[in-house]
């Protein structure tokens, strides 16, 4: 086993796709750990001498071969809840950044494109995060802006409305989160 320590958004940004694997268990984050995870965001990006946070590891598998063109999908063992939960954090953000660009690099459309989506790509390959079972539909649904499925994935769809409604209560000083 390798371990490397890296940014998370560097992270997500190099890594084509990450994929939950079925015997994983569901999302089950709740609102106390979303508000965890937010308070220490916010509290690095306005502290001058904590600048980061160590948001715990996540531990992968490359599904299949890589190439120099062409990189696997990585099979997600463990930081499953995390890797969802910043997923459904920074679709909030993309959404309520508008044409603004608080700081370099965290616009909606780079922010979308670099994290989120494979904007290149169709199908299941289009998304950066792929969950299992009832979550995937609602993330797909969240993240493509359309309405929620019938069979949502209620912690998904309540963590998003959460990040939404934290995010709006900023009043558009969004420096510290970025």
């Amino acid at each position: 086993m390798k371990a490397k320590e890296t940014m998370v958004l560097e992270f997500l940004q190099n890594s084509s796709q990450f994929i939950i694997p079925i015997y994983q268990r569901t999302y089950s984050w709740e609102q106390e750990q979303c508000q965890q995870l937010w308070d220490d965001i916010v509290r690095a990006g306005r502290s001058e001498s904590a600048s980061v946070h160590f948001v715990g590891s996540i531990v992968y598998v490359a599904d299949g071969l890589s190439t120099v063109s062409l990189q696997a999908p990585l099979l997600v063992i463990d930081g499953q809840q995390r890797l969802t939960t910043i997923t459904l954090l920074l679709e909030a953000l993309q959404r309520s950044l508008g044409e603004s660009e608080p700081i370099e690099g965290f616009s909606a459309e780079k922010i979308k494109s670099r994290y989120l989506t494979r904007h290149l790509e169709k199908g299941d390959k289009f998304f950066k995060l792929l969950l299992s079972q009832t979550g995937d539909s609602t993330l797909r649904a969240i993240i493509q802006g359309r309405e929620l499925p019938p069979e949502a994935s209620l912690h998904v769809a309540e963590n998003f409305e959460f990040f939404l409604s934290e995010i709006s209560s900023m009043k558009g000083n969004l420096e510290s989160l970025c």
